[in-house]
């Protein structure tokens, strides 16, 4: 949730952010009236506190008039402290009503993008940071798609998965299953190698959790409910590992706060019919390694472009090729401030697969959470957060199966090998 100061003091700026989101005029209109919300709610305080004041002043000035006998007078100030208090109740009342107003209308906006983000209204407009300026992977010409090499060297099973449990989940087996857990570990250890702290959390969150990273109220129909218990399944790692520090307050001194966790993930998504969502391409359960950061502010954008130096190295060392993109504002999450994608090549698919978002949510999370620290000054300040796949694993999967495919098998890449025991897939 945006800082309601950002609204006041920043206006221009948040109108020009939200314009790069495309926000409709009823949701620019949001802008102003929260500003008025607030206007009337200090209002409102200020009367309540000036009516408390009265109160105070008259109590005593009726006790002093007992005591000197002056019942008649004592008497008409009594009277004018139970108006008065009459009157509390209604700005009481008033003050309650404004104020769920207030977060309702808060809750309905998105992050504020940073300056950086450019205009943009879909993927298409995202902007290239960094291209990939090699030679693809040149595959023989019976080279075969994730999904058929999966059939090949029986490593993963869509028919079991939808037997199972439906459309949209796979299982994995023998290498195929191997393969997962080695890239799981080899992700965990390099994030524990680079300080991230290794966390195992749950893989179902309450309402509160869910509010406090942004899925809810935006993401709803994304997740997984449990209804009887009101649980969410987990989307990402980001949503309970974040939720660590919801309500807590740190000091200057505790920054970095880096952490890494691996999870199932599951999404409710639905996709459309085709090639581009065959396999592995869109699931409704993966495998994930999440990086997550808790900053001081005037360091996060630092800590930004060191996660996005920390994928680079796995793709690298997982010997893909790779594009990153700086996402327009339309193209941004609800909760991002700034958001780059990583994208690796599909060689046999002749195509760009989405493997990880590494994004800077500034205060908007930390504002849901009351995560806060206090500064040198002994001031009360949100910190920052960001987070960021390293790696979600089906589309890995999918581009290491296709483009590391030879005669002889699959080869497995040199800093996988020592994970999985075996050098090709056959």
């Amino acid at each position: 949730m945006v800082e309601l100061r950002i609204f006041k003091q920043e206006r221009e700026r948040v109108l020009e952010g939200y314009k790069k989101r495309n926000l409709s005029d009823d949701s620019l209109a949001l802008v102003d009236k929260i500003i008025a919300l607030d206007d009337e709610r200090k209002s409102n305080q200020a009367k309540l506190d000036a009516n408390l004041a009265r109160v105070n002043i008259l109590s005593k000035e009726i006790g002093d008039l007992f005591k000197s006998g002056n019942q008649s007078q004592a008497n008409s100030l009594k009277d004018e402290v139970a108006q008065l208090k009459e009157a509390n109740k209604d700005l009481e009342s008033s003050k309650d009503q404004i104020s769920k107003d207030l977060e309702s209308n808060l809750l309905q906006l998105p992050n504020v993008p940073y300056h950086m983000v450019p205009h943009g209204k879909t993927a298409e407009d995202n902007f290239v940071y960094k291209n990939w300026d090699s030679p693809f992977p040149k595959l023989a010409d019976d080279a075969l798609p994730h999904w058929e090499l999966a059939k090949k060297y029986n490593l993963f099973d869509m028919e079991l998965g939808v037997k199972i449990s439906g459309s949209g989940f796979i299982l994995y087996r023998g290498q195929g299953a191997k393969l997962q857990r080695a890239l799981i570990n080899f992700f965990l250890d390099h994030a524990t190698a680079e300080g991230y702290e290794e966390i195992q959390a749950p893989l179902l969150v309450n309402e509160d959790s869910a509010r406090g990273t942004g899925q809810l109220p935006d993401k709803e129909g994304q997740m997984y409910y449990a209804e009887k218990d009101d649980l969410y399944l987990i989307p990402t790692a980001e949503v309970p590992v974040t939720n660590i520090y919801r309500d807590v307050i740190l000091r200057d001194e505790n920054f970095s706060i880096k952490m890494c966790g691996y999870t199932p993930c599951f999404r409710r998504e639905a996709g459309s019919y085709g090639a581009h969502v065959k396999g592995l391409n869109r699931v409704h359960q993966f495998d994930k390694v999440e990086i997550v950061r808790i900053e001081h502010p005037d360091k996060s954008y630092y800590a930004l472009n060191e996660m996005i130096k920390h994928v680079e190295i796995l793709l690298e060392k997982l010997e893909l090729p790779y594009r990153i993109l700086r996402l327009c504002g339309g193209d941004m999450g609800f909760a991002s401030a700034m958001t780059y994608d990583f994208e690796v090549y599909s060689a046999a698919q002749q195509r760009w697969l989405e493997v990880s978002s590494v994004s800077n949510f500034e205060t908007f999370q930390a504002n849901r959470l009351k995560l806060r620290f206090k500064n040198e000054k002994g001031d009360s300040v949100l910190a920052h957060t960001l987070n960021g796949s390293a790696l979600a694993l089906a589309r890995i999967v999918a581009a290491l199966l296709e483009n590391h495919q030879t005669s002889e098998g699959i080869r497995i890449p040199k800093a996988l090998v020592p994970y999985t025991g075996f050098e090709f897939i056959r």
